[in-house]
């Protein structure tokens, strides 16, 4: 299982990536493994307001189904629209090409609420039982 170090991750197992003060949100490869074959993301509109923790979008797979949720709160100043047509990219290259959204951060101090990852690591072998 792949979890970058650069990397800042939820307890719902979204992944965000800070550059230039803005956040690239995407799923971990835990999760993409989890739902198996991504064949759907509902994305959000260019401008939406995301609130921190609460759904912006949602993923379906062949064997499951799964709200997004944004890790920190701002804009959405772009959306992945190739997922439209290869949804795929997800369980190809989740921390890559298979990214979400990429949103306007609206307060820097959020990011630090968020799970470093050794923690995420931890908690994702708690969840599998390791």
């Amino acid at each position: 299982m792949n979890i970058p170090h650069e990397l800042r991750y939820t307890a719902d197992h979204e992944w965000l990536r800070v550059e230039k003060g803005e956040g690239i949100v995407g799923i971990t490869d835990y999760a993409q493994g989890e739902l198996g074959d991504i064949v759907f993301v509902d994305l959000p509109e260019l401008g939406a307001e995301l609130m921190q923790g609460k759904p912006f979008g949602s993923i379906e797979a062949v064997k499951a189904a799964a709200d997004l949720y944004a890790p920190i709160s701002g804009e959405v100043v772009a959306v992945n629209g190739l997922l439209d047509q290869q949804p795929e990219l997800i369980n190809k290259s989740p921390y890559g090409d298979g990214w979400i959204v990429r949103i306007k951060i609206a307060d820097e101090q959020e990011i630090d609420t968020l799970l470093p990852p050794e923690e995420y690591k931890r908690m994702v072998a708690q969840v599998k039982g390791e």
